[in-house]
């Protein structure tokens, strides 16, 4: 039997995510809810004076996000934005969809993220210089390593006899 394609937000199950600091909120994944198969989509709920993630950029992945309640700020390809209820955001995939949502309102923001999926996925983090790759769903993946975008070792290096 297929999953429900459908659910009410009210009745959607929230993780809790962030730091202990300044990044901080709740996420409702809905993509593997519903069972979607080439969509990634979620609702994220973030406190006033937080943030979800970092600032960030994708390799692959284009991320669209609908502001569902609140007011904010979106960093964007080194820009910031004032958002709020009713603003659709479009991140594509490399530098120039470097983004980072920023409640600086007084009240919960709410937005809901869709973005394509599938595949690895390589993303930046231009404020610490760290570089992370993901595969395999979000909310489990495969594999998942975040390090120090310092040039690393060379192809070769542990390779030779």
């Amino acid at each position: 039997m297929a999953k429900k394609p459908v659910i009410n937000i009210d009745k959607l199950k929230y993780m809790d995510f962030g730091d202990g600091g300044k990044f901080e909120c709740k996420m409702g994944l809905l993509g593997p809810v519903l069972g979607a198969k080439d969509l990634g989509y979620n609702l994220t709920v973030v406190p006033p004076g937080k943030r979800a993630f970092p600032y960030h950029l994708h390799h692959k992945l284009e991320e669209m996000f609908f502001i569902l309640e609140g007011t904010g700020t979106l960093r964007y390809n080194g820009e910031e934005f004032p958002i709020k209820k009713g603003d659709v955001i479009a991140c594509p995939p490399g530098p120039e969809g470097a983004h980072q949502i920023i409640n600086t309102g007084k009240a919960q923001m709410k937005y809901l993220s869709v973005s394509n999926s599938g595949g690895p996925e390589v993303a930046e983090y231009p404020d610490s210089g760290k570089v992370g790759i993901m595969c395999g769903p979000w909310e489990n993946p495969d594999l998942r390593l975040i390090v120090k975008n310092d040039g690393g070792i060379g192809y070769f290096d542990g390779e030779s006899d």
